[in-house]
């Protein structure tokens, strides 16, 4: 193989999630191709419906997440606020990182109980990956992101830190 096929397949391999350089979530939702705008818009509207007060939505890592402000806890690991959950345009699909899920096995259990039997659950330990709206239990989704106060979030990452 020569070289430049080496640095085309190797481009190819490294492609991961087409992070957006918007700095408002208005921006980011401007960015979005027509076919995935309404459905990250649905996402959206159920997170903001159920978020738990304290947390805010903002544009962080190239998407659009719900964190703890650092004005609430400003020592986190690496300077950035704690995200509870953020929605992202993938290159093959959409994404919500359900990071409240990740740690917890009480919310991931209560996430796998009550997803329905008729929606395959397409995740891995945070990530709920989805190509359509259709593919997700948005009430159940809208229960995960009400579970988790500020306090116990903060809380969990403490405990984690400290391990």
């Amino acid at each position: 193989m020569g070289a430049t096929s080496r640095a085309r397949t190797r481009s190819v391999r490294q492609a991961g999630p087409m992070q957006s350089d918007a700095d408002t979530v208005e921006g980011y939702l401007a960015e979005l191709p027509e076919d995935r705008r309404p459905a990250i818009e649905a996402v959206r509207e159920v997170v903001v419906a159920h978020l738990p007060p304290g947390f805010e939505e903002v544009v962080q890592y190239g998407m659009i997440s719900y964190v703890v402000p650092l004005a609430r806890y400003p020592d986190t690991y690496n300077g950035q606020a704690l995200a509870l959950a953020s929605l992202a345009n993938q290159k093959r699909y959409m994404s919500l990182y359900l990071m409240g899920v990740y740690g917890d096995v009480g919310a991931e259990a209560f996430l796998r109980e009550h997803w329905p039997a008729d929606k395959a659950l397409d995740m891995g330990k945070s990530c709920v990956r989805f190509r359509a709206v259709d593919d997700l239990a948005l009430d159940v989704i809208g229960q995960v992101i009400a579970r988790t106060s500020v306090d116990d979030f903060i809380a969990a990452y403490e405990q984690a830190r400290a391990r």
